[in-house]
């Protein structure tokens, strides 16, 4: 198989889709990797590091995408990308389809073989590919919502983990997820109050042995949540529902009980974001208000810490890229579940179907579209 990983054009991402280790296992199996010039410099990889290990360079995304059967990319097309994607080609990257329906009709219209790396699901209900990601952005939220209190940024002016005689900001967590329990290792890490507010539980009562008594936990419903962001000075929000759009639990109008200065770090937006006025941001233009309250709302937050983000993130897709080009999609797909739960759309036809629910498109099981090829 012919595999193509071109350098990311979304704002300011610095990641890439494939590191030289995985050239190597790809070459060595007997495939041929493209890469786009200078794709791997944002984590400092040059492109003879890939010509060492086997790959071929080629100077534009268009040369990538017109000869990969297999395009490995971090992050969504975007619309110059989008019309380079041919009719059959799979692509193996992030979509998150539940927050731009644009982009799910765009790629339908295609008629590519989606797989979607935030929907490969293991039988026991993980998401391995989304897991590292999520690693990242939970501890990002608190390193970003700290920075973004500074009264520079028109925050508070309030240190996390204050000091001595002075008490420390409060943070709240909405979730108990990945993120969640990521970003409050590092909130607690920091020396800051931390609550963690969740539907689950059995999740509460883990989280408090777990922290051994450091972070306070509440069960999630309306009141709670009200209560807990009126004196909350950082709120992250990391509630997921796999594939599908985020709920949102903060409403515009709670904002107006919160204080003014305080920062909103909706880990969400991906996926639509959980908060009512939440809007997806860049890092070149991260934070906006709303009501006096600092929302930071970054859609590809590991994609400032791109060393971290892309060996993480790669030792996880490569086994799946490999099967994928060592059995070809469709024997790969039909014999893994996990990975058939990825394939999102498959040539025009939708195939995931929180998705499909979401933007009243006709759903076909992924079995039965691949059945019918």
């Amino acid at each position: 198989m012919i595999i193509g990983t071109p350098k990311e054009i979304k704002d300011n991402e610095y990641r890439v889709g494939i590191l030289p280790s995985g050239v190597e296992d790809l070459t060595k199996a007997g495939h041929k990797v493209l890469i786009q010039k200078d794709a791997g410099m944002g984590v400092g990889v040059s492109d003879e590091e890939y010509i060492k290990v086997g790959a071929e360079t080629r100077e534009t995304p268009k040369e990538i995408f017109d000869e990969a059967e297999m395009v490995i990319k971090i992050k969504e097309p975007l619309d110059p990308e989008l019309g380079m994607l041919r009719e059959g080609q799979v692509l193996f990257t992030y979509f998150h389809l539940a927050g731009d329906e644009a982009l799910t009709t765009g790629v339908l219209e295609n008629k590519i073989i989606g797989i979607a790396y935030e929907t490969i699901e293991t039988d026991d209900g993980k998401l391995p590919l989304l897991t590292p990601m999520s690693e990242v952005a939970g501890r990002l939220a608190i390193q970003e919502g700290a920075k973004y209190l500074e009264k520079t940024y028109g925050g508070r002016g309030i240190l996390l983990g204050g000091v001595a005689g002075v008490p420390p900001a409060k943070v709240v967590i909405l979730g108990a997820g990945v993120v969640g329990i990521n970003a409050a290792q590092m909130a607690v890490g920091m020396g800051a109050e931390v609550t963690i507010v969740t539907r689950n539980s059995e999740k509460l009562r883990n989280l408090d042995l777990a922290f051994h008594g450091r972070v306070k936990t509440l069960k999630s419903n309306p009141w709670n949540i009200r209560e807990a962001i009126k004196d909350a000075d950082l709120v992250v929000t990391g509630v997921l529902i796999a594939g599908a759009k985020a709920p949102w639990i903060i409403t515009r109008d709670m904002l107006k009980s919160m204080k003014k200065g305080s920062v909103i770090a909706d880990v969400s937006i991906d996926q639509g974001g959980c908060c009512e006025t939440s809007k997806p941001t860049f890092h070149s233009d991260p934070i906006y208000e709303v009501d006096g309250i600092i929302h930071y709302c970054v859609a590809n937050m590991p994609g400032c810490v791109p060393l971290t983000s892309t060996f993480a993130l790669t030792n996880e897709t490569i086994p799946y890229a490999l099967e994928i080009a060592n059995k070809g999609y469709k024997k790969a797909l039909l014999g893994n579940k996990p990975l058939l739960r990825g394939l999102n759309v498959f040539k025009g036809k939708l195939t995931y179907k929180p998705v499909a629910d979401l933007f009243n498109i006709p759903y076909t099981p992924p079995e039965k579209a691949l059945e019918e090829a």
